[in-house]
């Protein structure tokens, strides 16, 4: 009797056993556990650790919580600019409601990845090519909210979506190249314009400067002299000086002092300067009558004979 009694604890145990082998189950940290009963859903969602299931009964799906990364392929489309453009994003999501997440939709990672591919072709054909260039924090926004719409029926949350790559047509790059090297080119002439004006400024109010103090134009010659001379390796020729110009040209504008005699008998006759003395003054040389010659020594006759000059310097006694 009591070897039966025995027997029939052990067997009892070893059924409790294969019980609680069978209908025990783990759920991780990151997860929740929904179980369907007969294929009822069951209230409340099973937390982490061990939980316990009714074998051949229950059935339990286990949903991760994890934030999912998930690449959008390259879509093609035409912007409202009429440009072709290839563009992929990137979509980061993560459920926040198990339940629905296994109820509402078949498979809720394939519905995420087919509605982001939708709403990247929709975001393309709305806007221009500069947008999605240079303004991709808001075409990133819009992106996330046309994705999250729907999704959020699903027991899914989108985090974030990123717009990773722009590809354009070879034609369109060359022309976005030069249309870039024009306006650089155009900044660069209108600087550069804008500096000759205010250097022409700056030069016109040095002239008047110097215009007031002559003596100010040949320290400034003299400076430049001297910067170009400290390279050594170059020949310097030094320009006229521009006092001495000014005072030939005043010089010429003088009326002569003793005008020359008229022509006789075909040779004109100048008396000049040339050193002679009389008591301690400098006189001019007379002009000698028609055929006779300069009675004074020391005089430097010119004569004009058939339109050339001869000089002859003529030295006698009187």
């Amino acid at each position: 009797m009591v070897e039966e009694l025995v027997a029939a604890g052990a067997a009892l145990a070893c059924a409790g056993a294969v019980y609680v082998t069978a209908a025990a189950r783990v759920v991780k940290q990151y997860e929740r556990g929904v179980v369907f009963r007969l294929g009822r859903l069951r209230d409340g969602v099973r937390g982490p650790g061990l939980t316990l299931v009714v074998p051949g009964v229950d059935k339990l799906r286990r949903v991760s919580l994890q934030i999912v990364t998930m690449p959008v392929p390259a879509q093609e489309g035409i912007t409202r600019d009429n440009v072709t453009v290839r563009v992929d994003a990137v979509v980061y999501f993560r459920v926040t409601s198990p339940a629905d997440a296994v109820v509402k939709v078949e498979d809720y990672r394939f519905a995420v990845s087919q509605m982001a591919q939708t709403s990247l072709r929709s975001i393309i054909g709305k806007s221009e090519l500069d947008d999605l260039l240079s303004n991709r924090e808001k075409l990133n926004q819009g992106l996330e909210l046309m994705i999250d719409s729907p999704a959020v029926e699903w027991g899914v949350t989108i985090d974030r979506v990123d717009i990773k790559d722009v590809s354009l047509p070879e034609t369109m790059k060359r022309s976005m190249a030069r249309q870039a090297e024009a306006d650089r080119e155009r900044r660069a002439r209108v600087i550069n314009a804008d500096a000759e004006l205010q250097a022409s400024k700056k030069l016109a109010e040095a002239a008047k400067e110097m215009s007031e103090q002559p003596a100010a134009l040949q320290l400034r010659l003299l400076q430049t002299v001297v910067a170009v001379a400290a390279e050594k390796n170059s020949t310097l020729v030094l320009p006229f000086p521009v006092e001495l110009l000014r005072f030939l040209e005043r010089a010429q504008q003088q009326p002569p002092v003793n005008p020359a005699p008229p022509e006789r008998g075909g040779v004109s006759y100048r008396a000049v300067r040339s050193g002679m003395h009389r008591d301690g003054v400098q006189h001019p040389c007379p002009a000698p009558s028609s055929g006779e010659r300069p009675k004074m020594a020391g005089c430097q006759v010119v004569g004009l004979v058939s339109s050339r000059a001869v000089t002859a310097s003529i030295s006698h006694v009187q």
